[in-house]
């Protein structure tokens, strides 16, 4: 059986109340100034005239507000709506107005972006935007549509918010955004027993309980974030938040605040130990983890293992993060070569790419998916919901896989055309479609190239305009300017022409190859 997140971890906040729950900086929360704080919020935003089913952005790093909004958003029954503080101008506003954002808690300043402005553009062209909520310097102007968060949660104190009944099954907890085939942005609809049962099953199988500590540099923004936040809460462990990664700051942290789960993508992990001072480090306290994102090396889990006996786990955004893992008493070989077994109540098998049918183990196809953990759709895009799923209700995740006689999972490939830089998925397309919009642009094709440290770096290869005068860097900088800097090009390499298929596509593997042979001579 199971129960919305915001009873769970109300009857976890009544277990232990004065518990450590949540850490930042010099901040520290019990499990019961957290749920407080959340009840509060949740009031304010009831009094705002936000209801059950309504969209709340929250656009903030890893920070506790972002916790005790979702724990909010929670409470109201209403959809949390995660944003990437990292969002490029026209992303933001695409994700803001796809989902029908009513309400945004949003920092008041990030780098160099004043959200006060960002908001005034918003509101004539995003009729459901009613309110922003600034968390921050108090040193701002405000009117009645934007507020302090200190002041909102001061204002729904007194009030008391009759809880919501809801079926965890059916309703949305939130819509994570991620990029979709040919890199359109797609909103993934999560439910409470999508973000609960997966998490549960999760913490059981690393055996977390209230005396973990769980180091969270993981974006929050995230499916993962997300489900390991919520492991660690409903568990009654104390969730130490890294508002950006850094990996001197991580070890500092893993050290003082005695961390005993981190969980990464490969790319933190291979920062983490190349850090000048990682071997002067006392890692001790470190136990179990996660290490998912993205493809993880048999090197790298081997040279983990010696300071952190890591799990590998597979997983996507339309799986509420998790869909296998390995597990401590696996074969010496599964631990290392494979993503492990499905979570309980976790169906897996793989389709026959050209028939569409369900193999049996052992044959190569695209990895299928059914069980608790799967979304319950895109949001507004019907049509790319029932393309995504099987006449047998199996979620199909675009990866090519193994399932073998005793259940393990080996990921033996993906689609060509994604680059996962850095365990972010970037779709070659969307940065393609705004080269190909550059006055010195004729053509463009971007490639994920090798790369030791984040998997892969992205390669925007041009053939310029006859004649044009344009650099590397002046494209790069056009780029940053439109999308979130974990998409931008690492590189740019200029062709005069493109290797073609006989069809007229574009190789881009070949071109990929040109780019790797350059960098390894270089």
């Amino acid at each position: 059986m199971t129960y919305p997140l915001a009873d769970l971890f109300t009857k976890r906040a009544t277990q232990q109340p004065s518990h450590e729950c949540l850490v930042s900086g010099s901040r520290r929360f019990t499990y019961q100034q957290v749920d407080t704080e959340a009840a509060a919020l949740a009031a304010a935003f009831s009094d705002l005239g936000i209801e059950a089913g309504d969209r709340i952005a929250v656009d903030l790093p890893n920070q506790p507000e972002w916790i005790t909004t979702l724990l909010a958003a929670a409470k109201l029954g209403a959809i949390l709506v995660p944003l990437n503080p990292a969002l490029g101008y026209r992303e933001l506003k695409y994700q803001l107005r796809h989902a029908e954002v009513s309400l945004v808690v949003a920092a008041a300043t990030l780098g160099d972006t004043d959200y006060l402005d960002v908001f005034d553009d918003f509101v004539g062209e995003l009729p459901d935007l009613q309110y922003l909520i600034l968390v921050g310097h108090e040193d701002f102007w405000y009117d009645d549509r934007v507020f302090r968060y200190a002041n909102v949660v001061a204002r729904g104190a007194a009030d008391k918010l009759e809880p919501i009944r809801l079926d965890p099954d059916s309703t949305p907890l939130a819509i994570i955004y991620t990029s979709g085939t040919m890199g359109k942005p797609k909103g993934v609809v999560l439910t409470h027993t999508n973000l609960t049962h997966t998490p549960t099953a999760t913490a059981e199988l690393l055996g977390m309980g209230d005396s973990d500590r769980t180091l969270m540099a993981v974006p929050l923004f995230t499916a993962f974030g997300v489900h390991m936040c919520i492991a660690t809460l409903l568990e009654g462990g104390s969730v130490v938040l890294l508002d950006w990664f850094d990996s001197t700051a991580a070890l500092d942290l893993i050290e003082s605040e005695r961390i005993t789960l981190c969980p990464g993508v490969p790319t933190m992990f291979e920062l983490l130990m190349r850090d000048t001072s990682f071997r002067g480090r006392k890692l001790t306290t470190k136990r179990t983890s996660i290490v998912a994102g993205s493809p993880v090396s048999e090197d790298l889990v081997q040279r983990l293992r010696q300071w952190c006996d890591v799990q590998i786990a597979y997983g996507l955004t339309e799986a509420a993060s998790t869909v296998t893992m390995t597990r401590d008493g696996d074969p010496p070989e599964a631990r290392y070569r494979t993503v492990g077994l499905p979570l309980d109540g976790v169906e897996v098998k793989v389709v026959d790419v050209k028939t569409g049918e369900l193999h049996g183990p052992e044959a190569v196809g695209e990895l299928a998916i059914k069980g608790p953990n799967v979304m319950a759709g895109y949001y507004r895009m019907p049509t790319e919901t029932r393309r995504s799923f099987t006449d047998e209700g199996f979620l199909l995740t675009g990866d090519q896989a193994i399932v073998d006689e005793k259940g393990y999972v080996t990921i033996v490939g993906r689609s060509d055309a994604m680059i996962i830089r850095g365990g972010y998925n970037v779709f070659p397309r969307e940065l393609e479609d705004i080269l190909r919009t550059h006055p010195a642009v004729e053509d463009a094709c971007a490639v994920g190239v090798p790369n030791e440290i984040l998997g892969e770096i992205v390669c925007a290869c041009v053939i310029p305009v006859e004649g044009a005068i344009v650099t590397g860097d002046e494209l790069r900088e056009f780029l940053r300017d439109q999308v979130a800097d974990y998409k931008a090009p690492d590189l740019v390499r200029f062709f005069d022409t493109f290797p073609l298929t006989g069809s007229g596509k574009v190789k881009r593997r070949e071109l990929a190859q040109v780019v790797g042979l350059e960098l390894s001579t270089t």
